[in-house]
């Protein structure tokens, strides 16, 4: 059986509203999976959500399912109809639960869920007829509130400031598109980021509404991402990154350090921070187990900077930005690492010096070699120099 992971919304198309901002979950996951195939182990601790075992093959052998079966922790799933939204300009539809509550109209909820938005913009977006029940009925000013049901409606962000890099496609056929992401263009939309990111950008320019990426790479971050054109090979490779079967190698310009010996392998247990006694966004390296590795050698010198191949064993977040923080050399131009900087807005001038350069793995259909490398380049190390 096969485990579907969760939290990774923004790759399946469909963006969950019922997390505070900031967090994204998706219980359901792929809207299209036959409800008989699948049931729900409960969520262990860290997951948002009870997770969707797939009856298909995977990690979980008869033996484990069956005892969940006995001990009555499985229980069958129900998959609610898919978005009765088309997508537009390359952006899913998004939906959100309605919860258990005393509100007597849909608008009242709205407003309480949604208060940055504001009641006259509610208002405004009903009558437009923009937010529809799950069989695409428009909802009205006073449609009256139903918990348990599901709404779907268009996110709306403010004017996004156009990316002025292009991506580039590095091969495709019937299930793999392979890009190159250039700095500063979210892989999938989230927060502001909603058009100017790439899986948008592809959708509409390659007419592909379910187009899907297998992986991602941070806004910041530029180099190569696999995405898929075949929803049903879509699990298998995805379990690839699961399994920690493909080998993967960036590339980073930062600070060097003439006492580290090269190379080397860090590890350390990653968790996101705190700040104000709430969850922030960074992660940080904490006494324990560790939970992250990577590989670190020495590509070029020149001065008191230097180009490092990194290669990680682990693919948690942040973790490349995280462990060379760490160890004192952190990526030039990085506005989070070692400390969070003030916003850059709309400077493109600075590009944080990572760059997924190659990607690696054996074809879990075709069972060929597959290998896929950068045709981007980091900026030369004599045009980054630092004053000694």
């Amino acid at each position: 059986m096969q485990e579907e992971i969760q939290g990774q919304l923004g790759q399946f198309g469909e963006t969950c509203d019922h997390q505070p901002s900031g967090q994204r979950c998706e219980p359901e996951r792929d809207a299209r999976t036959p409800a008989h195939l699948t049931e729900r182990r409960p969520k262990r601790e860290g997951e948002t959500h009870d997770a969707i075992i797939r009856c298909s093959s995977g990690n979980y052998n008869e033996r484990h399912v069956a005892g969940w079966r006995r001990a009555g922790t499985l229980t069958p799933v129900t998959r609610p109809l898919p978005s009765p939204l088309p997508h537009r300009d390359g952006v899913a539809p998004s939906y959100a639960w309605l919860p258990a509550g005393d509100w007597r109209i849909l608008l009242d909820w709205l407003v309480a869920r949604f208060p940055h938005v504001g009641k006259a913009i509610m208002l405004e977006r009903l009558q437009r007829g923009e937010i529809v029940d799950e069989a695409g009925r428009i909802m009205t000013a006073d449609t009256p509130y139903r918990a348990g049901s599901r709404i779907w409606y268009y996110r709306e962000v403010p004017a996004e400031t156009p990316v002025p890099f292009t991506e580039s496609i590095l091969y495709r056929d019937e299930r793999l598109l392979v890009v190159d992401k250039p700095h500063f263009l979210a892989t999938t939309p989230g927060g502001r980021y909603l058009r100017e990111t790439l899986l948008a950008r592809l959708r509409e320019k390659l007419d592909l509404p379910y187009l899907t990426p297998i992986h991602r790479l941070d806004r910041e971050t530029a180099g190569v991402v696999l995405f898929c054109l075949h929803p049903p090979s879509r699990g298998a490779y995805q379990q690839l990154f699961e399994q920690r079967s493909v080998q993967k190698v960036y590339e980073a310009s930062a600070p060097f350090r003439a006492d580290l010996e090269l190379p080397h392998v860090h590890r350390s247990l990653l968790r996101e921070g705190a700040r104000n006694g709430e969850r922030f966004f960074t992660m940080q390296e904490m006494p324990g187990a560790p939970n992250s590795e990577t590989r670190i050698s020495l590509i070029e010198q020149h001065g008191n900077l230097a180009r490092y191949r990194l290669e990680p064993h682990t693919g948690r977040k942040h973790q490349l930005r995280a462990h060379m923080a760490a160890l004192g050399i952190p990526i030039l131009n990085d506005p989070w690492y070692p400390a969070v900087t003030e916003d850059k807005g709309d400077d493109f001038s600075k590009p944080l010096q990572l760059l997924a350069r190659e990607i690696e793995f054996i074809d879990p259909i075709g069972g060929g070699a597959r290998r896929f490398e950068s045709g981007l380049r980091l900026m030369p190390l004599d045009s980054l120099m630092q004053p000694v």
